[in-house]
């Protein structure tokens, strides 16, 4: 007898019991947040510092779920995650032009580290390997209500500094030396971004799972940033585009079945398809009307 997918009446059955209705809470907050912090982390160049960030959290987690198995202490793992994810985003606030080593080359080392040490630790925990799967890779089917919580308070408290500060941050993001010049304590916005983007990071891949987090934090800051000029608009379409990946994506996951962060970083992924060729025409065009530059030769017609 073939498999019939879940229909509508199912959904609504499963939301109004409350079996599902915290994850999808808890994507699209954390789509709409991070896709907000993504801007941020996008314009500085730096995407795969939320990559890094996430593997820390779940170092952190894997390592909690070793402790009380071979060691009988109970840690919360969510507090090992936060350690380590602000542990890992602080060294990018480091005055790392004093070293011979670039940004990019330390995200690499804390990413690759912290990926083989979630891996390491979990070939030891085989009666939590399925936990250990969930956090890596994102199948969050349920998420309990403490993290959605924990989300909702992280998140509103991180979105909350940087609507405060995003003028400063911004021209501390374009042109560091001015805005030292300015009196702007460009190191404190730095860091304080990078600790609570890492917050954010280390909470929401507890609930959510490496994948869609990394998603969130980067492919709609990009859309955004294709999409619109002015920075008002850029962090409100990124923001959008992802709390619907996360509403949408677990819808996705629901009717055909598939894992729900995979379907959350499609749906993430589906605006930055149209962004790509719409920011091309559009570029072309503005490049065809607009008039020669002053320094450029006459024309032959004078």
């Amino acid at each position: 007898m073939p498999h019939s997918q879940p229909s509508w009446a199912e959904f609504v059955a499963g939301w109004e019991l409350g079996i599902y209705r915290d994850a999808i809470y808890s994507g699209a907050l954390a789509g709409l947040v991070l896709g907000y912090l993504g801007v941020y982390v996008v314009l500085r160049r730096m995407v795969f510092i939320t990559a890094a960030v996430s593997q820390a959290a779940g170092f952190g987690v894997a390592l909690a779920f070793l402790i009380q198995i071979h060691l009988s202490l109970t840690l919360p793992p969510v507090m090992l995650a936060i350690t380590l994810s602000l542990a890992t985003a602080g060294l990018f606030a480091l005055p790392l032009e004093r070293l011979l080593i670039s940004r990019e080359s330390l995200l690499g080392v804390a990413y690759l580290l912290t990926s083989a040490g979630s891996v390491m630790v979990g070939d030891r925990i085989s009666q939590e390997a399925h936990d250990i799967s969930a956090i890596l890779f994102g199948s969050a089917v349920l998420v309990r209500t403490q993290d959605l919580q924990a989300l909702a308070a992280v998140g509103s408290s991180a979105l909350l500094f940087h609507v405060v500060v995003h003028r400063g941050l911004l021209f501390a993001i374009f042109d560091p030396q001015s805005a030292r010049v300015q009196g702007l304590p460009v190191r404190l916005l730095d860091l304080s971004s990078f600790l609570l983007t890492a917050l954010v990071v280390s909470v929401a891949t507890r609930a959510l799972g490496v994948l869609p987090v990394f998603a969130f934090a980067v492919l709609p800051g990009v859309t955004g940033l294709l999409l619109a000029g002015r920075a008002p608009s850029v962090l409100a379409i990124a923001a959008a585009i992802g709390a619907l990946s996360g509403l949408g994506g677990y819808m996705l996951a629901f009717f055909y079945e598939f894992p729900v962060g995979a379907c959350q970083t499609v749906v993430a992924a589906a605006p930055l398809v149209i962004a790509l060729p719409w920011h091309f025409v559009r570029q072309r065009l503005r490049e065809l009307h607009s008039p020669p530059h002053p320094s450029a030769p006459p024309s032959a017609n004078g």
